[in-house]
């Protein structure tokens, strides 16, 4: 067959480069442009993974559009996506289809470099073997990959393609690209979102890499217009129920939302792509383990209790829990010892990727707004987020012996904590500070972070650094 017929609908920038573009969003997520460097500086593969719906393809084609318009012959680039089904077809002879695909890519850049897109590659067997033959080869071309992170196989074959290949993994919008999504036509809050965001990111900095230090300076927050904190506390609102799934913001009701979301992140993964990777030959059971995951985010489980609870075996329930964070549905801290040697899991915290798979699954709408006790859980678990996307960061674990807990311990090496405790209420008693500064004396912390709900909570306390959690979120791409 003409493999030339496959690649035309998905090129129309081969044709109409001035319109291929004009539904793509003009919003560009802050990794956009680590990737766009990634691809111009370095001679590996690109790979671009996440979860299902995130926008590994609108990335694409925004880098498309941007080799474009920084004068890249639009014939010298091509992209596919891997699931289209016009490659079942009888006459596609798989074998020889990616060297044909290549050979047609390479007629149409006549003679110039060469850029290959391939999305949902992890559809096509074998793709690794392939990518390796022509990068190897020193071929004139750089490829630029992308698949769903719920599928295991595709990790592993990523695998065997080790120094050949950069990845860059795309999670659910953070609040601060939600914010400033849904502000693209304000320019002048942006420009108020970074007032707010130098001023914490220096003390975070140092936070994160000299903990002891206690003479931390006086940080001066310049007045935040009662407007702002009116738009930014509506947002994170919205954000607790929403979550960062580009697609379902647009969907006109909860119902819609949350049915998109349910069979999108939930039922295809588990029923769909765990089944064929790993021969789940019970889906139901850990659909089951998930739910009840999502019931408590934040609060200590036992892997020896749950499995009595729910009536599934400790060695399925230790099976299921890496196929949950693999295909980034959790997360997990662990409890935290200053012994490097880690023993067999226990008793562990968890937490979700994107909060709006708990509204899903359990059915929360707006009530959810209602609830002080549910928003605690909710700030918590969007600072766990944050912390883990914190420069200096090496670990994250939760601190608990008998009635004394500590949300989050920082490991900044060599030794060195950061206690982090989420309050987020309208006042907070000396009493619920105990534990933290206690951790602080005992393993000699020079101070610890409480991420708060009120906006007058910015800067040095008793030893302790204040933030609010809008202030904090905002830090965080």
């Amino acid at each position: 067959m003409q493999y030339k017929e496959l690649l035309i609908p998905y090129n129309p920038w081969w044709k109409n480069p001035e319109t291929s573009f004009e539904r793509l969003p003009s919003f560009h997520r802050p990794l956009f442009n680590t990737i766009y460097r990634g691809l111009e500086e370095t001679p590996q593969i690109i790979s671009i993974t996440g979860p299902r719906r995130v926008g590994k393809s609108t990335i694409i084609r925004q880098i498309v559009r941007r080799l474009i318009d920084k004068g890249i012959k639009p014939d010298s680039i091509v992209y596919y996506s891997m699931d289209d089904p016009a490659l079942y077809r009888s006459e596609v002879d798989h074998d020889k289809f990616f060297d044909s695909l290549m050979n047609e890519a390479r007629k149409k850049a006549g003679g110039h470099s060469l850029y290959v897109f391939l999305d949902e590659i992890q559809r096509f067997e074998r793709w690794e073997l392939f990518l390796k033959k022509y990068y190897d080869l020193h071929y004139p071309v750089r490829f630029t990959i992308s698949g769903s992170a719920s599928s295991p196989i595709f990790k592993k074959s990523r695998e065997s393609l080790l120094g050949r290949i950069k990845d860059y993994h795309i999670l659910p919008f953070s609040f601060r690209e939600f914010l400033l999504f849904h502000s693209l036509q304000k320019p002048t809050l942006s420009s108020q979102f970074d007032e707010i965001y130098k001023t914490g990111e220096a003390i975070m900095g140092m936070l994160t890499q000299h903990p002891e230090y206690a003479d931390l300076p006086e940080v001066k927050v310049p007045p935040i217009p009662q407007e702002l904190k009116s738009y930014v506390d509506g947002h994170i609102k919205k954000f607790f129920v929403e979550g960062g799934f580009p697609e379902v913001w647009s969907l006109p009701d909860w119902e819609t939302k949350q049915s998109y979301l349910f069979d999108n992140q939930v039922e295809k993964v588990i029923s769909e792509d765990l089944v064929l990777a790993v021969e789940l030959r019970k889906p139901e059971l850990l659909k089951r383990f998930y739910i009840s995951l999502l019931e408590n985010p934040g609060y200590e489980i036992n892997f020896q209790q749950l499995s009595a609870d729910l009536g599934i075996n400790r060695a399925n329930i230790e099976k299921y829990f890496p196929l949950l964070e693999m295909t980034d549905l959790i997360r997990h801290a662990e409890k935290f010892t200053k012994s490097p040697i880690r023993v067999r899991r226990g008793n562990i915290k968890c937490y979700l990727v994107d909060l709006a798979l708990r509204n899903a699954i359990l059915r929360i709408q707006e009530s959810l707004l209602e609830d002080p006790r549910a928003l605690g859980l909710y700030a918590e678990n969007l600072v766990f987020n944050a912390l883990k996307k914190w420069e200096g960061t090496i670990d994250i674990n939760y601190f608990r012996e008998k009635a004394s807990e500590v949300d989050f311990i920082v490991h900044a090496g060599a030794g060195r904590y950061l206690p982090v405790e989420v309050k987020y209420k309208n006042a907070i008693k000396d009493i619920e500070l105990r534990a933290i500064k206690n951790f602080c004396k005992r393993f000699k912390c020079a101070t610890g972070i409480v991420v708060t709900k009120e906006w007058t909570d910015f800067g040095k306390k008793d030893n302790l650094f204040y933030m609010p959690l809008p202030h904090f979120l905002l830090l965080f791409d």
